[in-house]
């Protein structure tokens, strides 16, 4: 058997069509810190900018700045993963249109590697921003084995 790929397209205009559209839109990134080892110090809390794309479908995470934006109103899923290796604080914020919703930290005692992780559902409208801050005089390492990433997708649409 042969399978056929069908496309459709909607005018938008009307709520049914937009809610076939948003039904369709696909929305998933990840992305690694760096190839580059430690990151930071920084005298100040510095916007992460997670520049190793793994995945970038709707293209929603912008890789320049650090930034993913919500191209529709949805209920999305967040995740990071943040590694250091040396001893001291290591830790993160998760960020919502500059406002922090989520902190993650550790101290690594011990002068091996060490992690830390966590997830949030957000409920964004279309525009919102979501980005990790480091704080100041934390540091973050991170190489081609990417230690330290940043994900997020679309769960649904709202």
């Amino acid at each position: 058997t042969r399978s056929t790929l069908h496309t459709t397209v909607y005018c938008c205009c009307c709520s049914a069509c937009r809610a076939d559209v948003y039904s369709e839109l696909r929305v998933a990134f990840s992305a690694g810190l760096t190839d580059s080892g430690s990151v930071g110090p920084f005298d100040e809390e510095t916007t992460l900018i997670f520049s190793k794309i793994i995945t970038n479908v709707g293209e929603a995470y912008n890789q320049t700045a650090g930034v993913f934006t919500a191209p529709v109103s949805g209920l999305y899923v967040f995740s990071f993963t943040a590694a250091d290796y040396l001893k001291g604080y290591m830790g993160l914020y998760l960020y919502k249109n500059d406002k922090p919703i989520v902190f993650s930290l550790d101290l690594n005692d011990h002068g091996g590697y060490a992690s830390t992780s966590n997830a949030v559902c957000l409920q964004l409208e279309e525009g919102d921003r979501v980005h990790l801050g480091l704080p100041a005089s934390y540091r973050l390492y991170d190489d081609s084995r990417n230690f330290s990433v940043f994900s997020g997708f679309l769960l649904f649409h709202l």
